[in-house]
């Protein structure tokens, strides 16, 4: 029979789920809500519903994320930095540097061969310095946020953003906007703006190609194209931005297991404990 693993990653805005077998079995992505732990109870279930499989299956779950602590069923707590990491790399196994764009932070990471972190860098104190600045001047402008993407990558001479406070940005896309300045040309000012900010804060670190860009802000290619741009180098982009950190939960779980096998030693888990002897 085959062992599964679990990663759960509930971040400030979404909540994501990844079953592992051999490979990636089920996916679950949603908002992140109030109650975090009946959602994490619920997404759970919509992932073993996925993977058809019962909890009973799941050999051992690793939780990660802000609301990490909030997941009651896991048998581990590990920090999104390291789950960030060992997911890149599973995805992208040339990857030497992960620079993640979340709703309410970005982050910077240099891994080795084996996703293992060699340094990293974390803006969590601004808004202006995550996927919330756009989310704010996307209400601003009335422009869908699933849409900014595709608006910015339509202009023709991008506007100067230069304030570095969500509020003033804010007030001077209104006044561009007030002065006839075309939509694409300030939302594409936008993300050059939260570009800069991004770019300077992983420069802190030393940067390795190949560069991954991970998180919600992976999703909008113009901010994408922003990135690069300010990089001057093309970057890797996964088929599914958002799923790093509880892929890399899951993938650390399964280390964990193979470690105490190698050991032979038993392994305790919230749901039991686990005679990893008896799985060989």
């Amino acid at each position: 029979m085959a062992d599964y693993f679990a990663g759960i990653d509930i971040g400030s805005t979404m909540t994501k789920v990844v079953i592992l077998g051999d490979e990636i079995i089920a996916t679950v992505i949603g908002p992140t809500g109030v109650e975090q732990r009946r959602l994490a109870n619920k997404v759970m279930e919509e992932a073993l519903s996925r993977a058809g499989i019962p909890f009973e299956d799941i050999t051992y779950i690793v939780s990660t994320g802000y609301g990490r602590i909030n997941v009651p069923f896991a048998d581990k707590q590990v920090t999104e930095i390291s789950c960030h990491a060992k997911g890149v790399s599973r995805l992208v196994p040339a990857a030497r540097t992960v620079i993640d764009i979340g709703g309410q932070d970005s982050k910077a990471i240099r891994i080795d061969a084996n996703g293992r972190t060699k340094d990293f860098v974390m803006n969590d104190k601004c808004a202006a310095g995550s996927g919330r600045f756009v989310e704010i001047i996307a209400d601003c402008l009335g422009v869908p946020l699933q849409e900014m993407g595709t608006v910015s990558l339509k202009s023709k001479n991008p506007a100067s953003i230069s304030s570095i406070c969500t509020i003033w940005a804010q007030q001077e896309v209104t006044a561009g906007q007030a002065k006839g300045r075309p939509i694409p040309d300030l939302v594409a000012g936008v993300h050059r703006s939260l570009a800069d900010r991004v770019v300077r804060m992983a420069r802190r670190i030393p940067l390795e190609k190949e560069i991954v860009l991970t998180g919600g802000g992976a999703k909008n290619a113009g901010l994408v194209a922003a990135v690069s741009h300010m990089l001057q180098t093309a970057l890797l982009v996964p088929e599914e931005p958002l799923i790093t950190g509880a892929l890399g939960a899951a993938s650390l779980g399964r280390n964990m297991v193979e470690k105490a096998i190698k050991k032979g030693i038993s392994l305790e888990t919230k749901k039991r404990v686990l005679d990893v002897v008896q799985i060989l």
